[in-house]
């Protein structure tokens, strides 16, 4: 009997479940997961119509649902690098091996334009350790900011950035750099600074599910409490902020790690409905304030 769409999804869904993949690239369960895996191979678009799915399915399709099944399940294979793309903040994003897929809960902040701690639209901001240059592109396109520069130092990363920056057409307001940090930017000042840099600490990174080591170590870990680039950011950050600026930074589990090292400082710690954890912001004058503090914490560090 000739396999159905509903049929093939319903199998890959009862394949994921007993190989009990991780579900945390894009997806949280086996049913999504299965219905992008399967609409993705046979070369299918996401809004297919629920009527289509008694669609007999042909000997290639089933084909290449087997392979791309089995490296999903056998490999860990995360399914963005499967499809090639993922979706974040709405839009759909180019995925290549070699760079971290997309996933940041700062996807429902740029949603919202960052509200309420952003009351006009800023005039530039910067994406550091863009990776795909998702956040950057998002913001260009959610908040209508006229320059957004993205800053990554792998070279995979800034050429998956400009891929999307030409997909997405907005190569007149996102430009990406390759720069440690700030240190190969234009000399310049941002209103708005966003990060999602490698936060991992070393135990969690040991634990992590198998899934994750497809992705590259330099793009998730950062030093023994994951905090390493951060420490570093937070001290040269206050030379790149505008007088009304504003700072956001991802640190993930890395934030109890993060309050007990800097209990003086009042990180606002943001409220994720859509889930997540670990997102702080502060406003350029707070990073100048407690630049010393940073400072100091950045060399004890070394």
């Amino acid at each position: 009997m000739t396999k159905t769409l509903s049929h093939a999804i319903e199998t890959a869904q009862s394949a994921l479940i007993e190989a009990q993949v991780h579900f945390g690239h894009g997806t949280d369960n086996a049913w999504d997961e299965a219905v992008f895996l399967v609409l993705g191979a046979c070369g299918m678009s996401l809004d297919t119509q629920t009527d289509e799915l008694q669609k007999k399915l042909n000997a290639h399709q089933l084909e290449q649902i087997e392979k791309w099944l089995a490296r999903r399940i056998q490999q860990r294979l995360p399914l963005p690098y499967l499809l090639g793309e993922t979706w974040f903040a709405e839009l759909p994003f180019k995925v290549t091996p070699g760079v971290i897929i997309p996933r940041s809960p700062i996807a429902e902040l740029i949603v919202r334009h960052f509200s309420p701690f952003i009351k006009d639209t800023p005039k530039a901001a910067l994406d550091l350790c863009c990776g795909s240059g998702c956040i950057g592109i998002a913001m260009a396109l959610h908040m209508g900011i006229e320059h957004v520069d993205m800053a990554d130092i792998e070279q995979a990363a800034i050429a998956l950035s400009q891929q999307n920056i030409d997909h997405h057409g907005v190569g007149d307001q996102v430009r990406v750099f390759n720069s440690n940090l700030f240190s190969g930017l234009p000399t310049k000042t941002y209103d708005l600074i966003v990060s999602n840099p490698p936060y991992v600490d070393a135990d969690d990174y040991a634990g992590m599910p198998a899934e994750f080591a497809h992705e590259p170590k330099l793009a998730l870990v950062s030093g023994d409490d994951g905090l390493d680039l951060t420490a570093k950011m937070l001290v040269q950050a206050v030379d790149w902020l505008s007088q009304d600026s504003l700072i956001v930074i991802e640190v993930g589990n890395s934030e109890v790690a993060l309050q007990e090292a800097l209990p003086e400082v009042p990180f606002m710690w943001l409220e994720l409905h859509q889930g997540g954890n670990g997102v702080f912001c502060l406003t350029g004058a707070q990073c100048r304030e407690y630049h010393p503090r940073f400072k100091a914490w950045y060399q004890s560090r070394l």
